[in-house]
């Protein structure tokens, strides 16, 4: 199950991680952050061999929210090599989520 990354640990978990990862940027009161936990949590089942799931929460981590521009929940943000590949904000079915991330295994 994908874990919390913080200020503290972002840099190691996220910037420094050889494979690519998706960080699942959600709020605890987010009705559709709260929906789209299942289908995080099965596509990283699926394809977490391939690529590294963590999630971040914006109240517990601000200071980070802010720096990565985040002003919306929930966002995704699909990394590869330490940058940042694609943004996309709000909810998605699993089909398009999936399709984002192979895309980060091209």
């Amino acid at each position: 199950m994908a874990f919390d990354v913080t200020n503290e640990n972002f840099e190691k978990e996220v910037l420094q991680e050889s494979k690519p990862v998706v960080v699942d940027v959600y709020a605890t009161w987010c009705g559709p952050c709260q929906m789209m936990t299942p289908i995080f949590d099965e596509l990283e089942k699926e394809l977490g061999n391939e690529v590294k799931f963590v999630k971040l929460n914006v109240d517990e981590a601000r200071e980070l929210s802010i720096q990565l521009g985040i002003t919306s929940v929930p966002t995704f943000l699909f990394y590869k090599g330490g940058n940042v590949q694609e943004k996309t904000i709000g909810f998605l079915n699993k089909n398009d989520l999936q399709e984002k991330i192979r895309g980060l295994l091209e």
